[in-house]
């Protein structure tokens, strides 16, 4: 593309940047997830780079060698955060796209500098005379190169001795220097070029990175070249956008500012008046909040949902501060994906579940927000300027109203105070470990070492299970103990690596493959299959006979019984998940699954219990679509032409150029097949094959995600099986049919509680009927005492009150014995009051049947004891009663 752009709107500089390249030899890949998938060291995908990591080590190959991006960057978080500053600066986001071209191996600086100096010469236009290049001191080839290539004068190549111009991608690792392209703004600005007392001004502005991957950095410090050099480059859009529409600050381009009106509009607010920050704020996390659930991210209370949460709720705080007094967050969603879905369809293809969860966040924080935010001003106006908040009031905030400590500190910031960090926590304490703490990734153990090596010397293993459960195959390699060995003996555990396998290796919540490995005298039994470094499919299990090593021919026979119940509980999962999204809405998206043998979980983003209607009639949708019997077709596809016919791509998994399109169902008119999902899975032949499907269980994970547990098959059968033979079972002993036993439970239910409450009063009767026969006079004082037996203690005080009023005067003692415990009640008639206490009298009944305590009232008390034994309390009152 030699052409001068007309447009500069930041969609036309994207699209301008990966057509250059594009045309210039190199693929254009998509933006890949903010969750990183190779490198569980980092919080969020924080660079251009970061998707082809594990290129530049060499620890993985691609179809190609030139590439080019527009990626997706988060940084709040971790090494990288900007959050605290973003709102108050003209360049600092949370969320930005990092544009770049890479060279694995193939071209280096010349090309780089030439690539990097004609398109934005040529292409976008810039004049030659407002640009400047800055090199590593020690790289006289880099200013040679801008001198030959770009006629750049000498004092427009700045020399920069520092760490700042030279990149490593770790301790070790590949690294090199950095050449820097600025643009000066002019002499009205104020500032001085890069490496000068003035640099953190504003005139100059680094617009293109370029980093010159040429040395390998050995420990300790050591450096050697690398024999392919690498080329990777970093342009921040925003910050370009600027430059190109003549801006001096990201919020003023066309993107950014067209979020903050739509949130003025929204709110009746200025968007350059004296909340001009918060319009700010609110542009940019509703940016990274959006791209982060996207691609998969909840807001939760530790990791990367606890970041997400912090974004969310720092830009609700604000439109708070703009006049929001009910959910508007979401309702921004559309002004973004007006200027932003068709470079990023995940955002349209994920627009329900973003809104509903913005929305429900927003509720939930918005009565705590009103809350804390009073507490905080009450708190702050106890203090004088200067003084920071107590860290206990900043914990008290986090802890009960949900404020996150950036929160606290940046509705301080406002009016100039500051928090007690350290006090904070202080008291945070093990909560803070929980809720704060830094992401901390796994790092490669030994084992992981071996197959990373393995992925080296043998490349990818050839997966045959599509259409095959047997198949010959070359043992590669052979583990004990997460070391490699030459040969593993019968009664060892062992790791095994084939060059094919139909050996299906875990994931995308289908359980790896069981079966054998054989060979004359050689019987491994494989017990799991798990997939390493992505492409490597690593067998685990016992050797039974023999002696295996490399290089032997071995038969590899799948367990077809096992196979086939897991992809029937797979195929079901995938009815399942259309099932709940056209009976709850478009929000449900799958959060995570399992499929095995003899169950499925599934679990979806759903923000409240699903009903047992609802569930209910799930379940019949999920049967009918499978008494279809209908074809289960797999189409190889382009990830952007599978997910333009309607199919599903799921949060988590990692698509390649090319997908397995997996369809069932009848679809209708509108629709060419019931579920169409990305899947590289095995699944049944037609829907028929899953068999009957039951739900067994629906109950919550965390806060907005919801698990389904169900059976199919087989599974279903026996689990059906097993329910009619406890019916049976009880209608027998209900001596009924089984169509009859629920009406003969109901009657037997309803004739005990009959004789229960027929035996409550004849109890009541028995005990304050024929009172004359019970009663003995000690001392001149009427006791009435009884022992009631079974009789439940709640009967007692009844009792004793209705044989009270029959003696007319005296002392009533009731003592029985259900369940094995005593219970007595005693009743004292109100001319005796300044005689006998009834609870004295009841706390010495306890303790003669080995208890302690009781109480009630001067004229009526109960208590209890692990001994029933009437008599001794009986004997106690007569004592008691003749003193």
């Amino acid at each position: 593309m030699t052409t001068t752009i007309t447009n500069n709107t930041t969609n036309t500089l994207r699209s301008a940047f990966l057509e250059y390249f594009g045309e210039n030899g190199h693929r254009i890949v998509p933006s890949a997830s903010l969750v990183p998938q190779n490198d569980p060291t980092l919080l969020f995908t924080n660079a251009g780079m970061v998707p082809f990591k594990n290129v530049f080590t060499g620890q993985e190959t691609r179809p190609y060698t030139r590439a080019t991006t527009a990626q997706k960057v988060v940084r709040a978080g971790g090494k990288h955060n900007d959050l605290d500053n973003v709102g108050y600066t003209a360049r600092h986001l949370t969320f930005f796209e990092m544009m770049g071209n890479f060279s694995f191996g193939d071209y280096f600086k010349a090309e780089a500098i030439e690539f990097a100096w004609t398109l934005l010469t040529k292409s976008y236009g810039l004049p030659k005379e407002k640009l400047l290049a800055t090199v590593y001191a020690e790289d006289e080839k880099a200013a040679e190169l801008w001198r030959k290539i770009a006629g750049l004068p000498e004092e427009k190549i700045i020399r920069i001795a520092t760490s700042d111009n030279f990149w490593r991608m770790g301790d070790t690792g590949p690294c090199g220097p950095c050449s820097e392209i600025f643009y000066d703004h002019g002499p009205e600005v104020f500032g001085g070029p890069p490496g000068s007392p003035d640099e953190g001004g504003d005139r100059f502005v680094e617009i293109w990175n370029l980093v010159f991957m040429q040395f390998f950095e050995n420990p300790p410090g050591t450096r050697t070249p690398l024999p392919r050099p690498s080329i990777d480059t970093g342009m921040g859009l925003e910050r370009f956008a600027a430059v190109m529409q003549g801006k001096r600050d990201v919020y003023d381009t066309d993107v950014l500012r067209s979020l903050i009106e739509a949130a003025a509009n929204t709110l009746n607010t200025d968007p350059d008046g004296a909340l001009r920050a918060s319009h700010r704020v609110v542009a940019d996390h509703l940016r990274s909040s959006a791209f982060l659930i996207a691609d998969g991210v909840m807001p939760a209370k530790d990791g990367r949902g606890y970041v997400l949460r912090r974004i969310m709720r720092r830009a609700m705080r604000h439109l708070q501060r703009l006049g929001a007094r009910e959910p508007v967050f979401y309702r921004l969603l559309p002004a973004l994906i007006r200027q932003m879905g068709s470079a990023y369809p995940e955002l349209v293809q994920h627009q329900a579940l973003i809104a509903e969860t913005m929305r429900g966040e927003e509720e939930r924080f918005t009565a705590l927000l009103e809350r804390g935010m009073s507490l905080l001003e009450d708190e702050t106006s106890r203090f004088g300027t200067g003084e920071a908040l107590p860290g206990a009031v900043a914990f008290k905030l986090y802890d009960t109203f949900g404020f996150p400590l950036d929160l606290t500190q940046d509705a301080l910031r406002e009016q100039g105070q500051t928090v007690d960090v350290a006090g904070f926590e202080a008291a945070m304490a093990e909560q803070r470990t929980r809720a704060r703490a830094a992401w901390v990734g796994s790092g490669d153990t030994a084992a992981e070492t071996i197959w990373f090596d393995a992925r080296d010397r043998f490349g990818p293993t050839e997966f045959l299970g599509y259409v095959s459960e047997k198949s010959d195959a070359e043992v590669q390699l052979v583990a004990h103990g997460n070391q490699e060995v030459a040969e593993a003996k019968a009664g060892e555990s062992v790791a095994v690596l084939l060059n094919q396998t139909p050996f299906y290796g875990e994931s995308g919540g289908q359980v790896g493959d069981h079966g054998t490995l054989t060979a004359p005298g050689l019987v491994v039994e494989i017990t799991d299959t798990q997939k390493r470094n992505g492409d490597l499919l690593v067998h685990y299990g016992k050797i039974v006979e023999g002696v295996l090593h490399p290089g032997m021919s071995v038969t590899a026979t799948v367990d077809h019984v096992r196979r086939q119940a897991v992809r029937g509980h797979h195929s079901a999962t995938h009815l399942l998940h259309e099932a709940m999204r056209r009976q709850l809405g478009e929000h449900v998206a799958q959060k995570g699954s399992l499929n095995a043998p003899d169950r499925l979980r599934f679990d979806v983003s759903q923000p409240r219990p699903i009903t047992a209607e609802e569930l209910a009639e799930i379940e019949r949708e999920v049967n009918a679509r499978i008494r279809e019997n209908s074809a289960v077709e797999t189409r190889i596809m382009t990830p952007e032409a599978a997910v333009a016919e309607g199919a599903m791509a799921l949060f988590g998994e990692k698509y390649g150029d090319e997908v397995r399109v997996v369809s069932m169902g009848n679809g209708g008119e509108n629709r060419n097949a019931y579920s169409i999902e990305l899947c590289g899975g095995t699944h049944v032949g037609r829907t028929g094959e899953i068999g009957p499907f039951r739900i067994v269980s629906e109950g919550g994970v965390s806060a907005g995600v919801r698990r389904i547990e169900a059976v199919c098959g087989l599974a279903a059968d026996r689990l059906a099986a097993e329910a009619e033979e406890r019916l049976t079972r009880m209608a027998g002993l209900l001596k009924a049919t089984v169509a009859e036993a629920p009406d003969r439970l109901a009657a037997l239910i309803e004739e005990r509680r009959t004789l229960e409450r027929q035996v409550s009063e004849l109890q009541r009767r028995i005990a304050t009927g024929e009172g004359s026969a019970a009663t003995e006079n000690v001392n001149g004082v009427t006791l009435a005492a009884r022992d009631l037996g079974e009789v439940a203690p709640k009967e007692l005080k009844g009792m004793a009150e209705a044989i009270a009023k029959q003696v007319g005067s005296g002392v009533v003692a009731l003592v029985s014995s259900a369940e094995g415990k005593g219970s007595v009640v005693i009743a004292v008639t109100p001319d005796l009051s300044d005689r006998f206490n009834a609870v004295d009298l009841v706390r010495a009944a306890s303790a003669a049947m080995g208890g302690k305590g009781g109480g009630g009232r001067p004229d009526m008390a109960q208590a209890g004891g692990p001994n029933p034994n009437a008599k001794v309390v009986f004997d106690m009152l007569r004592e008691r009663l003749s003193t």
